[in-house]
């Protein structure tokens, strides 16, 4: 019995109903344990809504300052981060829908230490926007609503990816980057040499496994 095991139960039952439907008992019956034991791993529901966010967005923010030191070309830097989020929102859809979307649950420190990692998390897409922006790669008239629309669209890819579909992830990350390059006014040439599988796509332990994509069972 670890930690893991009630961020997996956590994570089923938080993108299932929602952190605030989700009981402590609920949480305990879900990782196999009794409320008492439950509070030992965590001080709260909170608390355990807190640790799967801060998780994930560790993760998110490391293999996207990986791909940012692939090149000092904002295009292939760009290119890098859109795969690594697409990859990594597919691979943990459950996760990432919990992060996405249940913060809201959050109150006082733990809301500003998750609001602080996801600003800085999106942060690197905003630089390298502005920085491709300023030397005329791309044209990107508000860097804001642009690393905004970039990122909405690339998480959506957790309502519905699922493994075994139409498409293998690796296509529908060269898909996705090509459609922010579109976005964004960019030279797709640029992509003719990136090899997408240089993208490390982790796969955290407290992802649910076999649970892919609230819609995954009637979309792509």
């Amino acid at each position: 019995m670890d930690l893991q095991r009630v961020q997996r139960a956590g994570v089923v039952l938080f993108s299932r109903q929602g952190f605030a439907a989700t009981g402590i008992r609920e949480l305990g019956a879900e990782a196999g344990i009794n409320s008492a034991t439950l509070y030992h791993y965590v001080g709260s529901k909170e608390s355990l809504l807190a640790s799967i966010i801060r998780t994930c967005l560790d993760e998110m923010t490391r293999s996207g300052a990986l791909a940012l030191r692939r090149s000092s070309d904002p295009a292939v830097q760009l290119a890098g981060l859109v795969s690594s989020h697409v990859g990594f929102t597919a691979v943990n859809s459950s996760t990432a829908r919990v992060a996405e979307y249940e913060m809201r649950g959050l109150t006082g420190s733990n809301l500003d230490e998750m609001q602080k990692m996801r600003d800085d998390y999106e942060a690197l897409f905003g630089h390298v926007l502005e920085r491709g922006g300023r030397i005329g790669l791309f044209d990107v008239a508000d860097h804001a609503l642009s690393r905004l629309a970039i990122l909405e669209m690339c998480t959506g890819v957790a309502h519905w990816y699922r493994p075994g579909g139409r498409l293998d992830l690796l296509d529908i990350q060269k898909y996705f980057v090509s459609a922010v390059f579109r976005v964004i006014a960019a030279d797709t040439d640029v992509l003719e040499g990136f090899d997408f599988r240089d993208e490390e796509v982790t796969r955290l332990a407290s992802e649910p496994l076999g649970d892919h994509g609230s819609d995954a069972g009637n979309r792509l």
